[in-house]
């Protein structure tokens, strides 16, 4: 299985792929989708869609996971974030690919059974399990990885639920 982890952002869109296989995962690819802060809204969503879209036609996806939209403080971040987040989803679902969203929090308490762990933490857990050379980088590129490490992690308690449905 192939799995997309996706840290949403407009500015900067993260992205990590994974394969598992029974216990054993490894890193695919991981990166980032930048876009200008200086173009419109718009123009900026719009690449967004180009980029993730080449990239799901690159890489044979399975599943993705994304990083749940919360509203911190800043309501202009958690806007710009929620239409990324829009953006993701709509290319997921036009290429019949399953989502499911996770919290930062439930990320974080999967992979280091710790809800408040740092981002140093998080690299190095990522790295450790993914059998890296280094930690990942840039930071939004390790938290997708961390994302689709924690979707990967609870697939076995998903299918037992789903089959008892």
């Amino acid at each position: 299985m192939f799995v997309l982890g996706i840290d949403p952002g407009l500015s900067t869109l993260g992205y990590g792929i994974i394969e598992a296989s029974g216990h054993n995962v490894r890193g695919v690819a991981a990166g980032a989708i930048r876009t200008a802060p200086g173009l419109d809204i718009g123009t900026r969503l719009v690449e967004l869609y180009r980029d993730l879209d080449d990239l799901l036609t690159e890489h044979e996806i399975t599943e993705a996971a994304i990083e749940q939209v919360f509203v911190n403080r800043n309501l202009q971040t958690a806007t710009s974030v929620g239409r990324a987040s829009g953006v993701v989803l709509l290319v997921l679902a036009q290429h019949k690919i399953r989502v499911a969203e996770y919290t930062p929090s439930a990320v974080k308490l999967a992979l280091t059974g710790y809800g408040n762990a740092d981002k140093m933490q998080m690299k190095k857990v990522v790295a450790m399990r993914l059998g890296l050379d280094q930690l990942p980088s840039p930071a939004d590129a390790a938290d997708a990885l961390a994302i689709a490490l924690c979707h990967v992690q609870g697939a076995p308690t998903r299918r037992i639920a789903e089959r008892a449905l």
